[in-house]
């Protein structure tokens, strides 16, 4: 175990293990089954560390849900959420206030495009409701097109959305919702051999599947600008300017998704950056204002704006632009703007993860293919390279996986773990000392998977 014990006191190890006990005894979490989950306690959080409820000190190398972009405490934030408290703790989404004027005002600020409207949320999920909606009215039609191994949230109308398997259990297919396969040329659904036959063959489909769904049924296509929980995989050249042109060729609303890509995650403000693209609708949350205080929201586009200029939108929330946590959202982008971190985020990727990744993947196995930008790599574990076989199948986990996760927390590491993938993203202010500690530890997770490569 190489973990370090911080001056977390006894008292604060007694408080955390009475917290475990009133979990256990009250708290219903997400995504569990209740019974056998054994939820790790937090004591305190720092910069890019986590204390455990035995005092170890981690390194926190998956932001959390990959949301604290900024790291834990960031004092700027901290303080004006404190401020914010003492003037105006919350207000009705009616009512103007300098928090949420501001925050609409930065957002738009780095934006791409003219997408210079925000409209409120309280974090991802909600975003992407209010984006189909603002579709669905817009356009007059109801049918929307997302991909498979896609992620959007867990809200009803989201999580139907999704395309992984968190939506089976609530997918009945009366939605409206019509999956297509995305370009993924590590497991190609189409059989590529290239990046560009894999652009090529992944575009026709997505056109076939608009035809034979009737453009004219189609009110939007939404699609995450860089799949986050889904693998990180970044769409081949060409991909993602073939989309926006299909859906401008058949007047299909574009949503980016950009609610963990976002704000500077890719090394990017936006992913769709990368291939300046600009869509009709931008969903964010996150890592808008770290995670401090729920906020998400959509990016409108001026003709989508135009829609409801004399038209009420028919929807809200009461905590629209609630005034901390857009005060959080000032402060965590101001802080990113005077701190450089956007800029560090893709030096951090280029000078230190993906080099240091693909050594991994020339060293280790068990790696099938590293894949990344910025902040926001994916490292595929296989027991086979030639045939891919995953560590953990598709849609869950494996005996295996757990012993590579249990060993990234013995070597004092919070790991983000999904299927068979690790994902290193960290944030973006870390230190690079750090950051060269946790992928040294992680080494040590990788030699654990290389022992099952058959």
């Amino acid at each position: 175990m190489t973990t370090e014990i911080s001056d977390i006191t006894s008292d604060q190890i007694a408080a955390g293990q009475r917290a475990y006990e009133l979990d256990r005894e009250h708290v219903f979490h997400s995504w569990q089954a209740q019974g056998p989950f054994t939820p790790m306690t937090i004591l305190k959080t720092e910069g890019s560390y986590v204390w455990d409820g035995e005092g170890n000190k981690l390194i926190d190398l998956s932001s959390q849900l990959v949301n604290t972009n900024i790291g834990h405490q960031h004092p700027k934030v901290i303080a004006a959420i404190q401020e914010q408290a003492g003037r105006i703790a919350t207000i009705a989404p009616q009512h103007v206030n300098v928090a949420r004027s501001e925050a609409a005002r930065l957002i738009a600020q780095h934006t791409p495009g003219q997408l210079d409207k925000i409209f409120f949320t309280n974090g991802g999920a909600d975003a992407v409701e209010h984006a189909v909606r603002m579709a669905r009215l817009h356009t007059g039609r109801h049918k929307v097109l997302s991909a498979y191994r896609s992620y959007h949230g867990g809200t009803h109308l989201a999580v139907n959305i999704t395309g992984d398997p968190r939506r089976f259990a609530s997918d009945h297919g009366a939605d409206g919702i019509v999956h297509f396969f995305p370009a993924y040329p590590y497991r190609s659904y189409f059989g590529s051999a290239t990046e560009a036959e894999e652009t090529e063959r992944a575009l026709k489909h997505l056109e076939d599947t608009i035809i034979l769904e009737g453009p004219s049924n189609i009110a939007a296509l939404i699609l995450e600008s860089i799949p986050g929980t889904a693998g990180i995989y970044l769409p081949p050249a060409g991909y993602m300017a073939g989309v926006r042109e299909l859906t401008r060729k058949y007047g299909i609303v574009h949503i980016a998704d950009e609610v963990m890509a976002g704000f500077g995650r890719s090394g990017e403000w936006f992913a769709v950056n990368h291939w300046d693209i600009v869509p009709d609708l931008l969903t964010f949350a996150k890592g808008v204002n770290s995670g401090y205080v729920p906020l998400g929201g959509v990016a409108i586009s001026p003709e989508i704006f135009e829609t409801f200029r004399e038209r009420a939108y028919p929807g809200g929330l009461t905590y629209s632009g609630h005034p901390l946590a857009c005060a959080a959202a000032v402060a965590t982008i101001t802080a990113m703007e005077d701190e450089g971190m956007v800029e560090n985020a893709k030096r951090l990727g280029e000078e230190i993860i993906g080099p240091r990744l693909a050594q991994f993947a020339a060293e280790h196995p068990s790696v099938g293919e590293v894949r990344g930008t910025g902040v926001f790599w994916a490292i595929e574990l296989v027991k086979n390279r030639e045939t891919r076989e995953p560590l953990a199948a598709y849609g869950g986990s494996s005996p295996e996986m757990n012993q590579v996760v249990a060993a990234a927390k013995a070597a004092g590491l919070l790991p983000f773990a999904n299927f068979n993938r690790l994902h290193v993203v960290p944030a973006m202010n870390i230190a690079d000392a750090v950051l060269i500690e946790a992928l040294d530890r992680l080494e040590q997770a990788l030699d654990v998977a290389d022992t099952f490569v058959q």
